[in-house]
């Protein structure tokens, strides 16, 4: 299904053949990629748990994100909130708008059955402009603080490792 389209850009439902070309794309600008990383997402997507879709731009796959249709991890983990997870854009397709093009859509998909959105985004610099543009698309933090491979860390605790199951959990009031 085609959610966006425009002369450049197309925003539509992942597709088995996007999974090749995404790893591809990712392996070249040095982010550790395999085709089989996709096809968890395919499968939830099959089996009516997530929304996988996929950005082309100008026929090229640019990005990609997910929308559970209920949060899986952290502080929403079964509260019925959707969930925004794994969202990513090349890096020269950045700047073009994409990203805010592929989030427009996974927010609008989500507001279709909650008046909520959450998503989890990892603390380190590589996650600096996702955690630019959620907070300027009005994503405020939960209060439960920073999580790290699916448990909420306490006062205190050693974090040893700086890797991308850091993360801190956002919320958007979508309406309402």
């Amino acid at each position: 299904m085609i959610y966006y389209e425009d002369a450049d850009l197309v925003i539509r439902d992942m597709e088995e053949a996007d999974t090749a070309l995404l790893s591809a794309a990712f392996n070249a600008q040095g982010w550790h990629s395999d085709a089989s990383d996709y096809l968890p997402y395919l499968k939830d997507q099959a089996d009516g748990k997530c929304i996988a879709l996929t950005a082309v731009y100008r026929g090229d796959p640019a990005g990609s994100v997910y929308l559970y249709r209920d949060a899986h991890g952290g502080p929403f983990k079964g509260s019925g909130i959707p969930e925004i997870h794994d969202f990513n854009v090349l890096k020269k397709y950045q700047r073009r708008g994409i990203g805010n093009r592929l989030m427009d859509t996974a927010e609008k998909l989500a507001a279709a059955f909650s008046d909520t959105v959450c998503l989890g985004v990892g603390l380190c610099d590589a996650y600096g402009t996702a955690q630019r543009m959620y907070v300027k698309r009005g994503y405020i933090p939960d209060g439960s603080g920073v999580w790290y491979q699916g448990k909420q860390c306490v006062q205190y605790e050693t974090v040893c490792t700086i890797d991308d199951d850091l993360v801190l959990f956002l919320s958007k009031k979508l309406r309402g």
